[in-house]
């Protein structure tokens, strides 16, 4: 997931989608820790997301506040 589309989105769909990035997350490390992961790569792509994520929500509570 991009900047751009983090920035158009909703702070509640923002907080959905990185709820659920942290529930594959989760997943993915549990099936490198099994040494059955196919896509090794997603885990760094997920771990950059949600800070991205995070970084766009800290960005709008510091405007509102």
């Amino acid at each position: 997931m991009n900047i751009k589309e983090i920035r158009e989105k909703s702070s509640d769909d923002l907080k959905k989608t990185m709820d659920e990035m942290k529930v594959e997350l989760f997943d993915l490390r549990f099936a490198r820790a099994t040494g059955s992961i196919e896509n090794p790569m997603r885990i760094r792509e997920l771990k950059k997301s949600i800070a991205r994520i995070l970084t766009v929500l800290h960005e709008r509570e510091a405007k509102e506040g």
